[in-house]
């Protein structure tokens, strides 16, 4: 028998549920808010079958665009063939989760208004802009000493007697 086509074909391992991991669903996945804009990586749980996404968007990463009473639209890039198609998904919450993708961009954004206010408070302009790491420093090598080794003469008779 060849293998099925079908929409949950090779997701046996792919959307169970983790070791230590099954049962009720914690209430903080109904409680979570979501707004236009936000970024949410789609997890799907194999406990929940309704509003469930195919197995393609398992694990990628979308932007919100739509949010309604039980479910968010998710807009995900997806590759076919020489493009990427931006794909307008709904999927139900209890597949989604915040993506935590933005976490070092808003720090760093809020280091960078810190260092600005604190340069305008002392009257000087800095730049926040990230610099790549330059090259290593330069170091003298001290006390290097020169050793000559010179080959053993290689005795064909002695070793055929077996050795010295």
């Amino acid at each position: 028998m060849p293998a099925g086509h079908g929409v949950r074909s090779r997701t046996r391992d792919l959307f169970s549920r983790p070791f230590r991991k099954k049962g009720t669903i914690h209430l903080s996945t109904y409680l979570r808010t979501y707004h236009i804009g936000d970024y949410v990586d789609i997890k799907v749980n194999g406990a929940i079958h309704k509003g469930m996404p195919h197995k393609f968007y398992h694990g990628r990463t979308g932007q919100v665009w739509n949010v309604t009473k039980r479910s968010l639209g998710v807009e995900v890039n997806k590759q076919v063939g020489n493009r990427i198609i931006k794909k307008r998904i709904h999927v139900r919450i209890e597949h989604v989760q915040p993506s935590r993708c933005t976490e070092d961009f808003k720090l760093r954004k809020k280091k960078n208004d810190e260092l600005k206010a604190e340069a305008k408070a002392r009257g000087e302009i800095i730049s926040t802009k990230r610099q790549p790491e330059g090259p290593k420093p330069g170091f003298m090598v001290e006390a290097a000493t020169l050793e000559t080794v010179t080959p053993i003469p290689y005795d064909v008779v002695n070793d055929l007697k077996g050795g010295y």
